[in-house]
């Protein structure tokens, strides 16, 4: 019995495989895939590189890549208030149009201004700060509300004595949060897709494998993305 199952399991794994060696894409699509991304993502320089090796035409205009860049690269680094004014000199509209965001962008200003109080012991900037700019716009949402409060909150205790949900506000995984969502902004606002085509495939993919399985459709156990050379392919047949 184990040795039908087993059978049939290689068997579905074996017909699965062959199917996708008979769709697998070309170099040149994988190398559209990464140009595309390196754009979308707002990476002028290595898009330019990129283009030049996989004999590509570059296509950047009216995607503002070099003002994008650099207004991640600001929020990346913590200088949020820069950010934001390379933002409305881009764009004034994004924020005015996007409370959200602009609140975000905001809050996480703060998160920066505490940091910075924690390290002088000084919170009177980030007090003014909160008081000023926060203040005003929080009642207009509950959830802003919540977010300044949880922000606020960093204040109370030391940084080593934070509980997870605390010291994730201080965790670089929120600058680059807020980056992705300003770059998702300008580009909506160019008319133009918000995320890099790669990004939307990955998400197909896995909604795919995931409808087939609630169809019992028969799929090797694991599927994995498939971002291994043929020789990582060689060796993990082998070895199954």
């Amino acid at each position: 019995m184990t040795g039908s199952l087993s059978s049939s399991s290689t068997t579905s794994r074996n017909a699965f495989e062959n199917r996708v060696q008979d769709t697998k894409s070309s170099k040149s699509d994988i190398n559209a895939l990464i140009l595309d991304y390196l754009t979308m993502e707002g990476y002028p320089n290595a898009a330019a590189k990129f283009s030049r090796e996989a004999n590509l035409q570059l296509h950047q205009d009216g995607l503002c890549v070099r003002q994008r860049q650099v207004i991640q690269n600001y929020i990346h680094r913590g200088n949020i208030q820069a950010g934001i004014e390379a933002l409305n000199e881009l764009d004034p509209e994004i924020l005015d149009e996007d409370k959200a965001l602009h609140f975000s962008l905001l809050r996480l200003q703060l998160v920066e201004l505490i940091r910075s109080c924690n390290d002088v012991g000084d919170v009177g900037p980030a007090l003014k700060f909160a008081t000023e700019q926060l203040g005003p716009r929080a009642p207009t949402n509950p959830k802003f509300l919540e977010d300044l409060e949880r922000t606020m909150a960093l204040l109370l205790f030391p940084p080593n004595a934070l509980e997870p949900q605390l010291a994730a506000l201080l965790d670089p995984d929120l600058r680059r949060s807020a980056a992705d969502s300003v770059n998702k902004a300008i580009l909506e606002k160019l008319s133009t897709r918000r995320e890099a085509a790669i990004r939307r495939l990955v998400k197909l993919r896995a909604w795919a494998e995931e409808t087939a399985r609630e169809k019992f459709v028969s799929l090797p156990a694991s599927l994995d993305i498939g971002l291994h050379d043929d020789d990582d392919m060689q060796e993990e047949n082998a070895s199954t």
